[in-house]
């Protein structure tokens, strides 16, 4: 059984004036698939690089199993990592690129054999292992890739941008085969990427990173539903979290523009202490019940009318999805806002009247970002 602590390590390049990573801590349960995710520049690279080896750290260590792993040699920590390029021989074919480090580590004939065969069929690779990289396609260079570290049978995964040479059809299915092999293999992995939906749809947990610094750490239900701050709200879901902005008084009256709107049950009590104070309140674009023009709610009920919050926006671009609706819309402040329904809307510049149920909004502190739930 395999467990990952990365304990208060810090990495600051030479000639650098800051840290590129900061105070990392985490833990990594065995058979764990962990996405690393942030804007660019933001470490999750080096980070994956400080793990393998190819980074000396600066500060802090790494453990498996309790035992100090980042003093041991690159080339013999039990790892084996894909990188975004595929980085296969061209002269080569693909039964010996995934030959390649077993013959280099001495490993008999019989057994290189073994496992590129049981690789291959895994992968699906077993009528191209005569083909050298130039004749196969983007996906299945990707999965020689991923079969010239399996080979290896390594104690954890290390994938840097796997996807990011495919299209979108081929990136689909491609990270459908990476979970598959993961779950037989029954390995951790850590595996970076830029893009959120592929992490939300493949990783145990996330790891959300912003200029060197963990922004939040958990399943992908916890940092959809419960983010820790605004750039984990924003960064995580597509289409981003609306945010609009106003100002919070210590009676729990949140005032946007010329509305106010009474959030005193749902903010909490230590919050309120303080004098007026600017907020952002947040919604996600699917959790709006959407009303039309002219209509509203039964409003003879004040205790409906009490748990919903009230926007009034106009249309201007509608985009049907297939499945789903994307409404873009602008508020009387000017507000830029977008909404997801299951509803066919009609493309005009007609005001809808939204309600959004307060159990469904998020309250941030408009200076540190983080939530005031």
């Amino acid at each position: 059984m395999n467990k990952i602590q990365i304990i208060h390590l810090y990495k600051r390049y030479e000639g650098a004036d800051d840290d590129t990573l900061r105070d990392i801590n985490i833990e990594i349960n065995d058979k764990e698939f962990i996405a690393i995710i942030g804007p660019s520049g933001c470490g999750k690279s080096t980070l994956l690089r400080c793990f393998s080896g190819l980074e000396e750290i600066t500060k802090g260590k790494i453990l498996v199993n309790g035992k100090r792993f980042d003093t041991i040699p690159p080339q013999k920590r039990s790892i084996a990592m894909v990188f975004q390029d595929y980085a296969l021989y061209p002269h080569m074919s693909v039964y010996n690129n995934m030959a390649f480090n077993l013959k280099l580590s001495k490993i008999s004939k019989s057994e290189i054999k073994r496992r590129v065969n049981e690789a291959a069929s895994r992968l699906k690779l077993t009528n191209y292992l005569t083909r050298k990289p130039a004749q196969l396609s983007g996906g299945q260079r990707q999965r020689v890739a991923l079969g010239r570290a399996m080979v290896r049978q390594p104690e954890i995964f290390l994938m840097d941008e796997p996807l990011s040479n495919l299209d979108a059809k081929l990136r689909v299915s491609t990270r459908q085969d990476i979970i598959k092999l993961h779950r037989q293999l029954k390995t951790i992995t850590i595996y970076v990427t830029h893009d959120q939906a592929e992490a939300m749809a493949m990783a145990d947990k996330i790891l959300i990173m912003r200029k060197g610094v963990i922004q939040q750490y958990g399943s992908p239900e916890e940092l959809y539903d419960n983010p820790r701050n605004l750039f984990v709200a924003r960064f995580i879901g597509s289409p981003s979290m609306n945010i609009l902005k106003g100002t919070l008084s210590n009676q729990g009256i949140f005032k946007m523009g010329v509305k106010d709107y009474n959030l005193s049950e749902i903010v909490n009590k230590k919050f309120l202490q303080k004098a007026q104070r600017e907020i952002v309140l947040g919604f996600r674009p699917e959790k709006v019940t959407e009303i039309k023009a002219g209509d509203s709610m039964n409003r003879s009920s004040d205790k409906l009318h009490e748990n919903f919050l009230e926007i009034v926006a106009s249309k201007n671009l509608v985009e049907y999805m297939g499945g789903h609706t994307l409404v873009y819309l602008k508020t009387a402040d000017g507000v830029n806002i977008v909404i997801q329904t299951p509803q066919k809307v009609v493309k005009d510049n007609k005001q809808l009247h939204l309600y959004i149920s307060k159990s469904d909004i998020y309250l941030f502190d408009a200076k540190s970002g983080n939530v005031l739930r």
